[in-house]
């Protein structure tokens, strides 16, 4: 237990990497680790796609980039193409490109809105705990890695690029290698601040 709190407390989300590639078979090992996460129902709703090729990267980076920028506009707002090359190089760069992608086979298929709503929330709930496991797991083999939300935002694109079946939703990025940095560790909110105290006569704070 407590190597596991250790591990908890030293994870750092990782946005430089040495060029080295990463073993295929620490790759594996982490989405392994992901297929140990509970989920609803025990569907197991995760879909990964790993990407190691320099110019499929490049290419979904490129086409991520460009429809953020398209977002961006849309809200008065220019994006600098240093700024634009800079989003592309974070993605493209990166040794590994893990996309976490989202499956509602195995899950309830209820008929009103409001409960099939519910459902797909478990679904996403069920993948980022997969998501832990991956990031724990590949900090634990000396691996550095960061979780991206840019695909949720342009799901569309990220099918297109990767030929991806409309039945599985680009949820997200995890980007990992052999880190090039150390970063310190972020401000983490205390425990009384973010569980109700004293309602139920514990003591939290």
């Amino acid at each position: 237990m407590t190597h596991l709190l250790d591990e908890l407390r030293e994870r750092r989300s990782v946005r430089k990497y040495q060029k080295r590639p990463v073993p295929p078979e620490l790759i594996k090992e982490a989405l392994r680790a992901a297929g140990w996460a509970p989920s609803a129902h025990n569907a197991q709703p995760w879909r990964f796609i790993v990407l190691v090729e320099p110019r499929l990267k490049k290419r979904l980076a490129a086409a991520m980039a460009k429809a953020w920028a398209a977002d961006m506009a849309q809200d008065g707002s220019i994006v600098r193409p240093e700024t634009l090359k800079l989003r592309v190089e974070r993605f493209a760069t990166a040794p590994t490109l893990v996309l976490a992608c989202l499956s509602m086979e195995g899950m309830i298929k209820f008929p009103d809105v409001e409960r099939q709503t519910c459902e797909r929330d478990l679904a996403v709930q069920s993948l980022a705990a997969a998501l832990q496991n991956s990031l724990l797991t590949a900090h634990s083999l000396g691996l550095g890695a960061c979780w991206f939300c840019a695909p949720a935002f342009c799901k569309d694109t990220v099918r297109q690029v990767l030929a991806i079946p409309p039945e599985v939703e680009p949820q997200a990025l995890i980007a990992m290698g052999y880190p090039a940095e150390k970063p310190p560790p972020s401000p983490k909110k205390q425990l009384g601040d973010y569980c109700f105290r004293d309602k139920w006569g514990v003591k939290l704070s």
